[in-house]
């Protein structure tokens, strides 16, 4: 027979009740259609990590249904009493199927497991009793992931080898937690260092590519350090040959001399180092005692009592044969140091690859896989044990924050994908998420129509910085600006540093609406009366300047500075009639309202007032309420990563308990006398 479901109305869609093995059981028929979300990452909710591994079978950081479906179906397959899915405290030993192949390896295991942690009379297991996986998988005993941690090794040379490999070739993550290396890692690390030794070899194998044996080396270093001053100069040499013109040219300008002039020099100045190594003179040769530029004399002196002196003999000058043959002569030596392995091995001491070369160290290192890899069986039980403690501990609660958002409409608890709480500007919101990416999560959350928050986070003791996003649902703006500065409290109850940087701005709440016509009045008589008064400072200066300018010009033109300009009857006479037709006209007005608000029944009074309240507040109340009825949590969480699969409503009511403000405790004594009101 078809399962039975029922269901709760919230949100605005149909959200399904699972609080019963039977509905665990009916899951994967459960019309996907009526999922509350088809995928969630594993980073960034608020859940245990571990568990959303487990479940993440593909490793793509996302949970779909496929795989919380395979969760439900294998917890259930190795459970007996599978009510105590739905206890989420404790796994006691007797619910494990125990009768099963499978089974029974997870329930030795436990009972293994127990003993390892000093409760072996214990007839149960927690989470906090896997929690350490040093303690389930020690790193000296082998654990069956192929991975050898330096512990394992149970000698120092072979402990000094992985240490080395970790340093070269990188490490992974051991049950135990410790780093560790595979068995490819292990052969690769052998076989860059086999390649760097052949290469190492060839220098002693082959004579002619140390032509000045074991000097040959210095030599070399030599050459390079003068080998492109000694090119540009030859080549100088040459064009000057080519066209005496280009003699003065070749050779330093009076310009650049009389730069050099002006300036405090130091043997090493990158001016007089760009200066030609000697002075250009067709079909000369390269001196190598008198004439030299100075800053490179030091280098020049290396290279001729390292290079020039031992393949050439003891000369002055160098021709520019004899520069080609010196090249040739060390060209083998340095194509073999061309040819050198570019592997990461290279980076350790010379005197440590000697050492690596010892036969056995990497057959040694397999063993250690091959050991390690024979106690899998047991290992994956473990694995299995901790799988199932945790599915029993936390997999209902995914069920109800993937396929309903139950605890997040029931408001019973938290649900994971809400950070903590946002404390700022006299209120609390609890709808907080964390956010990775600010700028693409707020081009879709905009589409939520809730007002948004962002916050950066930080914490003196914790160099990461988080970014949340709030939702304000009730109350109004406020003082919320981008800059201001409020405190965020984690699900640890850590409490954080929150900056506002953005703002997704948007109707709040009805009672926003309400008094927003009044506001805007406010704001708008206050602009209107600080523009006058601005306007007439602006008016008594200019006037002030005037005078000023005119008794100026008048005292220049021997006129009378202080005699007043004569008093127009007409023009004031105007004005003050204008002022008090407009007087008049309001006064009119304002009598009549009061004369027939006077004339209502004393009843009638309050109705009037209400009415005409209505009358300015009803239009901004009414918009108000279609665009509150249009907030919708999905885009919030879509643009985070999930796949929510429904319009997720947060009503009016609902907003109010997301976003608390500051009202005064019950029973509280309260004085209204302010002496600075």
């Amino acid at each position: 027979m078809a399962h039975t479901w029922r269901f709760f109305r919230s949100g605005g869609f149909d959200q399904v009740y699972i609080n019963s093995v039977s509905d665990l059981e009916a899951l994967e028929t459960f019309d996907k259609k009526l999922w509350a979300a088809l995928a969630c990452p594993t980073k960034g909710i608020e859940f245990d990590q571990r568990t959303l591994n487990y479940i993440d079978t593909d490793g793509d950081e996302r949970i779909r249904v496929p795989e919380l479906l395979a969760a439900v179906r294998w917890a259930l397959d190795h459970l007996i009493n599978k009510e105590v899915l739905m206890s989420g405290k404790h796994l006691p030993l007797l619910a494990i199927d125990h009768e099963s192949v499978e089974g029974q390896k997870i329930f030795v295991s436990a009972r293994e497991l127990l003993a390892r942690i000093g409760k072996a009379d214990a007839d149960s297991l927690t989470v906090e009793d896997t929690d350490d996986l040093a303690k389930m998988f020690p790193p000296s005993q082998p654990n069956g992931d192929g991975l050898i941690p330096a512990a394992l090794a149970g000698d120092e040379v072979l402990a000094a080898v992985i240490h080395d490999i970790i340093a070269t070739m990188g490490s992974e993550l051991d049950r135990s937690g410790e780093a560790a290396i595979s068995a490819d890692k292990i052969n690769a690390f052998f076989t860059d260092l086999q390649a760097l030794h052949a290469w190492q070899a060839r220098v002693n194998n082959e004579p002619e590519l140390q032509p000045l044996k074991s000097d040959t080396a210095q030599a070399v270093e030599a050459l390079q350090a003068v080998e492109a001053k000694i090119d540009d100069y030859f080549v100088r040499v040459q064009l000057a040959g080519f066209d005496e013109r280009a003699t003065s040219a070749l050779n330093s300008s009076d310009a650049q001399f009389l730069a050099l002039g002006v300036q405090l020099l130091t043997i090493d100045n990158n001016d007089t180092q760009s200066l030609p190594l000697a002075k250009v003179v067709a079909n000369q040769t390269l001196p190598l005692m008198q004439g030299l530029n100075p800053s490179w004399r030091e280098k020049m002196l290396t290279f001729t009592q390292q290079v020039v002196k031992p393949l050439v003999g003891d000369v002055d000058s160098l021709s520019a044969e004899q520069w080609t043959s010196i090249k040739a002569a060390l060209a083998s030596y340095r194509a073999w140091l061309a040819a050198k392995p570019v592997v990461a091995v290279a980076a350790l001491a010379e005197e440590r690859l000697q050492a690596l070369q010892q036969s056995g160290l990497q057959q040694a290192l397999l063993d250690l896989v091959t050991l390690d890899l024979s106690v899998a069986d047991a290992a994956n039980a473990l694995v299995d044990v901790d799988k199932l403690v945790r599915y029993q501990a936390n997999l209902l609660t995914l069920i109800n924050n993937f396929v309903s958002f139950s605890d997040f409409y029931t408001r019973r608890d938290r649900a994971v994908f809400q950070a903590g709480t946002l404390f700022i500007d006299g209120r609390s919101c609890d709808l907080t998420v964390r956010v990775n990416d600010m700028a693409k999560h707020a081009a879709m959350a905009g589409l939520s129509n809730t007002y948004l928050v962002y916050c950066d986070c930080t914490r003196k003791d914790r160099p990461d910085k988080m970014t949340i996003v709030a939702a304000v649902t009730a109350g109004d703006a406020g003082n919320l600006m981008v800059g201001r500065n409020g405190v965020f409290y984690d699900r640890a109850g850590v409490d954080w540093d929150a900056t506002v940087v953005k703002l997704i701005e948007t109707a709040i709440s009805l009672r926003e609406a309400f008094w927003m016509p009044y506001r805007r009045l406010g704001r708008m008589i206050s602009h209107q009366l600080q523009k006058m008064a601005s306007d007439s400072d602006k008016a008594v200066e200019s006037q002030s300047m005037g005078g000023v300018a005119k008794a100026h010009e008048s005292v220049a033109a021997g006129k009378d500075a202080t005699k007043p300009a004569p008093f127009d009857v007409a023009k004031f006479a105007g004005i003050f009639a204008a002022l008090g037709l407009a007087v008049g006209a309001i006064g009119s007005v304002l009598a009549a309202v009061v004369a027939g608000f006077l004339g209502l029944v004393y009843w009638q009074m309050p109705i009037a007032i209400l009415g005409m309240m209505l009358v300015i507040s009803g239009p901004s109340i009414v918009m108000t309420w279609f665009k509150l009825r249009q907030r919708n949590l999905s885009p919030i969480l879509d643009a985070n990563g999930w796949a929510v699969n429904t319009r997720a409503k947060i009503n009016i009511p609902f907003g109010t308990t997301l976003t608390l403000l500051a009202t005064l405790p019950k029973g509280s004594q309260r004085s209204l006398n302010d002496p600075f009101a």
